[in-house]
């Protein structure tokens, strides 16, 4: 049985079911367990990564997370987060306000299982600032709240938040999911959402994302 944190900040334990867990990953590709939408598949993420314009990173000038406006209202009281909280948590209560009173959410990136919403941070898989330095900063508002609060494109999940707070705005040439058998899917993800917003990658990110792809 997979051990479920009290607390967080204490390192992953993985048992039977996370076992079971990381092996439907590396058979299918797909995590067992609820998640964003499926991204495309390697060969179309290595298809997508070579149609990307690399180019130098810009500069984060000029960047606040108040210019990527989250989280937006989705339905009544229901805001992206707590949407995501639901979508990506098993047995998930809300209270009249939408908050998230009870559930247990299982972190992909690293195995963690929390059954308190304050231990789980909503990732967003391309950061913001790295959206931001790769072609965001000549969006509209508008389009940076579509880009923060992305429900149809696999840019949203719920993670351990220390773990979330450790990657930071990182791409993948810098970080990756402590996870190694999420890092295909992770891949995946970042491709498909780099290549929906028409976002640029560096150098070394793509250099990166191509091993990943190829190890898929």
């Amino acid at each position: 049985m997979s051990t479920v944190y009290a607390r967080r900040h204490r390192p992953a334990a993985i048992g039977a079911t996370a076992l079971l867990a990381c092996a439907a990953v590396l058979t299918t590709g797909t995590p067992a367990q609820a998640a964003p939408p499926t991204p495309v598949s390697a060969a179309t993420a290595r298809a997508y990564l070579g149609e990307l314009t690399v180019k130098a990173e810009g500069s984060s000038d000029g960047y606040s997370r108040d210019k990527f406006p989250h989280w937006s209202t989705q339905s009544g009281a229901c805001n992206t987060r707590e949407v995501v909280l639901k979508r990506d948590g098993t047995n998930v209560q809300q209270d009249s306000s939408c908050a998230a009173v009870s559930g247990t959410w299982k972190s992909p990136y690293d195995g963690g299982t929390w059954t308190a919403a304050s231990d789980v941070d909503i990732d967003h898989v391309v950061p913001l600032s790295e959206a931001w330095k790769s072609g965001a900063n000549s969006w509209t508002t508008a389009q940076r709240q579509g880009f923060a609060n992305d429900l149809a494109q696999p840019q949203l999940i719920a993670v351990t938040d220390n773990v979330n707070q450790a990657k930071g705005d990182q791409d993948p040439a810098e970080w990756l999911p402590p996870t190694a058998s999420y890092h295909c899917f992770y891949a995946r993800m970042w491709v498909d959402v780099k290549h929906h917003y028409k976002l640029t990658v560096n150098s070394e990110e793509k250099s990166a994302l191509t091993t990943l792809l190829n190890r898929c």
